[in-house]
């Protein structure tokens, strides 16, 4: 199937779209959301986003022609100044369309932005131990392990474990 899709800065109509995506099964489990999230925090957490924050959205059409939101990515810069190499990186992607390339697609273009626009050295996530396929992701963009925080979340009804895992620019 060829999916036909655009990815482009997240806007103030897409807050529906990113908290139906932050509580979809297939999705929410390897996020640090919950499911009774509301469509207000989407809402303020677009609102919020200030010049240190890089937010896109995949999105396509449904079967009626409205817009679908698929994807999410973030890069944020921390605010502390010693600190401004850096950028913290989340993403997910819709459960229907995981295995598609969108996800790499996002991690393309956001990266593109930290590494020729933002002139970041090192990007930095946390992802679940147990979340192979995301971990395979990141690894084919050069992120690396620095380490697992034990216990670190909540997942499922369990303590879980996160691996620490950086990218470092070696050209910046």
């Amino acid at each position: 199937m060829n999916l036909e899709y655009e990815v482009r800065p997240i806007m103030p109509c897409d807050a529906p779209g990113i908290n139906a995506l932050r509580r979809m099964p297939g999705v929410l489990e390897n996020i640090l959301g919950l499911p009774s999230e509301r469509l207000s925090k989407a809402e303020a957490l677009i609102a919020s986003l200030d010049g240190n924050s890089h937010w896109l959205v995949a999105v396509t059409r449904d079967a009626s022609g409205n817009e679908l939101v698929i994807g999410s990515a973030q890069l944020a810069i921390p605010s502390n100044p010693r600190r401004r190499h850096c950028g913290l990186l989340g993403i997910c992607v819709h459960r229907d369309y995981q295995g598609m390339g969108v996800g790499t697609r996002l991690m393309s273009e956001l990266l593109n932005i930290a590494d020729n626009w933002l002139m970041l050295k090192r990007i930095e996530l946390d992802v679940y131990s147990d979340n192979a396929r995301a971990i395979a992701l990141y690894r084919r963009f050069g992120f690396e392990n620095e380490g697992v925080k034990r216990m670190a979340s909540i997942q499922n009804g369990r303590y879980a474990d996160e691996d620490i895992m950086a990218r470092i620019n070696p050209v910046i």
